[in-house]
């Protein structure tokens, strides 16, 4: 019988078949997926007993790392930053800390073991560290919250978190995106402007911050707004007429009438393309369905709002574009044509 894979290299195998962009389905399963399935009932003691146990293990001399997967394989360990966990961390010597977190990250076969590794790693600071976050960062809807929390204390943390938002989706991107919003470097800002959304309805959890900490309200209303800004603008503002109970939503955004009016301005002299038609017909629907303290607006900034979109959509070259694009059997276009294109037709 073949030892199972460890985690690091499962990362790396599906990293190397796709390497620019999201492991699909986010890396899973993972290789000791039958393991893993129960959690301690009371929140607040997450953690305590893995503390315990790497207390235990970093006062004992001569203590290997490899001793800690059998270990932690049968303790439920967070995979979000644990107080109780990083204060075990900052407890232990701190060169043994980081050989033992270098050592389950990369070598540990279960996800018990690399977590607790990676938690080791984002209690320090050492940029050498940084590859190998990333890499087991990439099984992101599990290793995600921590190597973000890993890659933002790291001098270069930001080139590094922009590296992993290339290439992971779902709850990992959600995590790391808002690491991007709480760094607010300049290259954080102009990715988040342009890149942050992806389409997923997770983005949900972070559009609204999104567009606070780039100061989206600033960007989108300069007359040099560009088109990777316009159509991002385009699908932030999709999530945020879309997702109350999830995040924040265009009632609870100030800037939300500027905002709105001014992507609708520039998508007046954009070239018509699908995506934009579906997004501005989505922002158009929302706002006609809901009442106007929904979307922010006055009765009156959403009405004008509401006309400036319907006239780009109503043209005849943006009729033929979405008419002419989609695959008339895609499942998306066909409800979208059969609800909200009827709305607004």
């Amino acid at each position: 019988m073949s030892a199972p894979s460890t985690l690091f290299v499962h990362a790396l195998r599906l990293h190397r078949r796709h390497p620019d962009g999201p492991l699909p389905h986010g890396g899973e399963p993972y290789p000791d997926e039958a393991r893993h399935r129960s959690r301690p009932t009371a929140r607040r003691l997450y953690g305590a007993d893995v503390a315990v146990l790497l207390d235990r293990h970093f006062s004992r001399p001569g203590a290997q790392p490899g001793e800690l997967v059998d270990v932690l394989r049968d303790v439920h360990v967070p995979h979000q930053r644990n107080d109780h966990i990083a204060a075990a961390a900052l407890r232990a010597d701190r060169q043994l800390m980081r050989q033992t977190g270098r050592w389950l990250v990369r070598h540990s076969p279960d996800r018990n073991a690399a977590t607790v590794g990676l938690a080791l790693l984002a209690a320090d600071r050492a940029e050498d560290d940084i590859p190998l976050i990333q890499t087991i960062g990439l099984l992101s809807n599990h290793f995600g919250p921590l190597a973000a929390e890993a890659l933002q204390r790291r001098r270069g943390g930001t080139a590094a978190l922009l590296w992993l938002a290339e290439r992971v989706a779902g709850w990992g991107r959600v995590h790391v995106v808002e690491a991007l919003c709480r760094l607010s470097t300049v290259d954080s800002r102009a990715w988040l402007l342009r890149h942050a959304c992806d389409g997923d309805h997770l983005n949900g959890h972070f559009a609204g911050a999104v567009a606070t900490a780039v100061h989206l309200h600033e960007a989108i209303t300069r007359d040099d707004a560009d088109d990777e800004l316009i159509d991002h603008t385009g699908r932030l503002l999709r999530t945020m007429t879309g997702c109350g109970g999830t995040g924040m939503t265009l009632a609870e955004y100030p800037p939300a009438p500027a905002v709105l009016s001014a992507h609708a301005s520039h998508l007046a002299r954009q070239r018509p393309a699908v995506n934009r038609y579906a997004d501005a017909a989505m922002i158009a629907d929302r706002l006609t369905a809901q009442p106007p303290d929904r979307s922010g607006c006055t009765v009156e900034q959403r009405d004008r709002v509401v006309r400036q979109y319907l006239a780009v959509l109503g043209r005849p070259e943006w009729r033929a574009t979405v008419r002419d694009g989609p695959d008339p059997a895609g499942g998306f276009f066909a409800w979208f044509a059969d609800h909200v294109g009827s709305r607004l037709t």
